[in-house]
């Protein structure tokens, strides 16, 4: 298998696509890679998303063995990082969490990361009383935050250092990437007209970013309500989840409610200076698509269809993706699959 004369695309450059590129460059080290997407950095649904590594129970690969190992590897993956001296370039930092209920156990636990992360316990009688009255039920968990606006550009240096091209243009179809080898699809929402993909849906979030320099920790609580501080003092508060709406509007009656609903759960956060409103699709699917496929003699492996936890899972999925690539290159020695 000759990998030094391989032409490989990867279309999309958001937290997938940057995470595919760096897999490529580990696993096909002289092979000549090229990022190409229309939007980079913080105009990517990536750079939206609030980054808390937390998978919600939506979020399923093709068997229940691959989504753990994918949130494993990922979570390994962003530790290692954090744990760097790279962690404040690279926008990873840990986070505690208190997750809260007033009418649901259930929704308290996650059984995807309770054997992963370092702590992950119930909350006592005092703690469930440190947001308002009626919380019965609350767990505290020690986990991680990505923060998508560092993360990508400092990427995006090791990938150019490392060899790794640019290209700022609209992929309109696969037959116009014929003079690459192998293309990884990460587009996201694009893969549904792409692919003519009809199960892949967009669920539209908004938040509400803030300067709260006094947060340290994460709050969630019922109707989807978070608030998730981050670096610089910033915060990220949220949410809703609109299935299947493609309104990219700030909505002023989805930042009233999420702003009253943060605010009773924090109040400090009525003091906080409000930076601005965010508006993105996440890309679901069920399964996460990671699969190759060949398409009009081209050679595609995809990796799209993460919804909400795409920061979250990039590193695990990558490695899929890029594991099936590689596979397919030793079932086939030629340079063109």
């Amino acid at each position: 298998m000759d990998k030094r004369n391989l032409n490989i695309a990867v279309i999309g450059a958001g937290v997938i696509g940057s995470s595919v590129a760096k897999e490529l460059q580990k696993e096909l080290r002289n092979s000549n890679i090229t990022v190409i997407a229309d939007a980079f950095h913080e105009d990517t649904a990536s750079c939206v998303a609030a980054g808390i590594f937390r998978p919600g129970p939506s979020f399923k690969g093709s068997t229940r063995e691959i989504t753990k190992q994918w949130i494993d590897y990922s979570w390994n993956y962003w530790s290692e990082i954090m744990n760097s001296s790279d962690a404040a370039q690279a926008g990873i930092m840990p986070l505690p969490v208190y997750i809260f209920s007033k009418t649901n156990y259930h929704v308290t636990r996650n059984h995807l990361i309770e054997d992963l992360v370092p702590i992950y316990r119930e909350c006592d009688v005092d703690e469930l009383k440190m947001c308002g009255k009626g919380w019965k039920y609350g767990s505290y968990y020690l986990t991680l935050k990505i923060e998508c606006d560092k993360y990508l550009p400092w990427n995006e240096v090791l990938f150019k250092q490392n060899g790794g091209k640019i290209l700022k243009q609209k992929v309109e179809s696969f037959s116009s990437l014929k003079d690459y080898n192998l293309v990884f699809n990460c587009t996201g929402m694009g893969s549904k007209y792409l692919c003519n993909d009809h199960d892949l849906v967009p669920i539209r979030g908004q938040v509400i970013k803030v300067n709260a320099p006094w947060l340290k920790t994460s709050f969630y609580g019922d109707y989807d309500t978070y608030v998730i501080p981050g670096m610089d003092g910033n915060a990220t508060l949220g949410g809703c989840r609109q299935y299947d709406s493609y309104n990219m509007e700030v909505d002023k009656y989805d930042s009233a409610s999420i702003w009253e609903r943060c605010c009773d759960l924090v109040p400090s956060l009525k003091k906080a200076k409000v930076i601005g409103h965010k508006v993105g699709l996440r890309p679901h699917r069920v399964p996460v698509r990671v699969e190759r496929e060949v398409m009009d003699g081209l050679s595609v492996v995809h990796c799209y269809g993460h919804g909400g936890y795409g920061v979250m899972v990039a590193p695990g999925t990558a490695k899929t993706a890029v594991q099936i690539a590689v596979d397919a290159l030793k079932r086939n020695s030629q340079s063109k699959l």
